[in-house]
């Protein structure tokens, strides 16, 4: 069943329900500013239409009747999210909440655009055939069009790529594209720690370093929105070159390979990120200095971030997540160096890393553009 709410008050509510339900009908009207008997017409009309029904369980609030909320069916809808990266694509299936219910990973066969395409819709039509597939989103590391053209991505040396309109002409569903670390954030915002929040940020540690901004319920993005620029923000003076010749900037203080390479230099042997952790947390005390130096840099620009936008909470993701949590009292330590006594304390977030974090993102950017209608090409499936 498609998404049509018939008007933009009707579709206000549905998302309402979407972001925050299961939620009672007096809560909807108070949170929208809507007269009962407005709010009454809208959901019912959006019951009959499948696209709200109400919920099991009332909610008793004081000596008046149980409020029957209104919820969506989650499982109604279905999703594939896609990430690619240098030499592998990820992808999970989820519901209209983004939860994951089918994930894989599988090597990239080829960077060429062509065979990269064909790769996704193999997934995309292996997934339908367990599930019926309402929108593709896919995420990858560049700068991406709002029309999901790739405009620049050089660990897959592509430029000026119409991804979506690729995977579009191959399928019958509508398909987009966007910077991960952009998806990344909308999941967040949507469906994740950042729900209910107006004003947020985002830092991904892992190959790079990526930073996103909600302010005032919306995403930040203009024509460098993943060009990586937080990449080289300086935090150490006397900390270790990236590969610009920066001195302590986050590629070089922050990334996994920067932070592996010092590590397997001390030790004088390769040392890979799963042991990185595994030597920090039994104390090895040349893993440990590097650690901790790195932990009290990540404190240094989460305060950055902190000072410059005023968040409500930074959220910490990525495959190098850990490093906030083996350095933690460093990262603290980072924080309160770089912030005014007087201002109050910064709330950091960590949640889980690896691909299907970022998997799922992608799947939001899709859900995303499917409820708000967002596409305006016509697919068709290929002859």
């Amino acid at each position: 069943m498609a998404w049509q709410p018939t008007d933009e008050l009707a579709q206000a509510v549905a998302l309402e329900v979407l972001l925050h339900g299961p939620l009672g009908r007096s809560e909807i009207a108070r949170r929208l500013d809507l007269a009962p008997a407005t709010l009454t017409r809208i959901s019912t009309e959006l019951i009959n239409a499948g696209l709200l029904i109400e919920a099991p369980h009332a909610i008793k609030r004081g000596a008046g009747r149980p409020s029957i909320p209104l919820d969506v069916v989650p499982d109604a809808h279905h999703f594939l999210g896609v990430k690619l990266s240098g030499d592998q694509i990820a992808s999970a299936i989820t519901d209209l909440r983004a939860e994951v219910i089918e994930y894989q990973e599988e090597p990239l066969g080829s960077r060429d655009p062509a065979a990269v395409t064909a790769q996704i819709v193999r997934l995309a039509r292996r997934a339908a055939d367990a599930y019926p597939i309402d929108a593709i989103g896919i995420g990858l590391g560049g700068v991406v069009d709002a029309d999901g053209t790739v405009s620049s991505a050089p660990f897959l040396e592509w430029t000026n790529v119409p991804l979506a309109t690729l995977v579009e002409g191959e399928l019958a569903i509508p398909a987009f594209a966007a910077n991960d670390l952009a998806a990344f954030t909308e999941a967040q915002h949507w469906f994740g720690e950042g729900t209910g929040h107006s004003n947020f940020a985002t830092l991904t540690l892992g190959v790079g370093i990526g930073y996103g901004c909600i302010a005032n319920g919306r995403l930040l993005s203009n024509a460098d929105s993943g060009v990586g620029l937080v990449g080289h923000w300086p935090l150490d003076p006397l900390g270790p070159l990236c590969r610009r010749g920066h001195r302590g900037c986050a590629e070089a203080m922050l990334t996994v390979p920067a932070i592996e390479r010092d590590v397997s230099t001390a030790l004088g042997r390769e040392v890979l990120w799963d042991e990185v952790l595994e030597l920090a947390a039994a104390g090895e005390p040349a893993v440990t200095r590097i650690l901790d130096a790195s932990g009290r840099a990540l404190g240094a620009l989460i305060a950055a971030v902190a000072n410059l936008t005023a968040p409500d909470l930074v959220v910490i993701g990525g495959e190098g997540v850990g490093l906030a949590t083996v350095a933690h009292d460093a990262m603290l330590a980072g924080i309160e160096e770089n912030r005014d006594p007087r201002a109050s304390a910064v709330r950091v977030e960590l949640v889980p890393g690896g691909n299907e974090s970022w998997c799922r993102g992608a799947a939001v950017v899709a859900i995303q553009g499917y409820v708000r209608n967002r596409n305006r090409r016509k697919p068709s499936p290929a002859t």
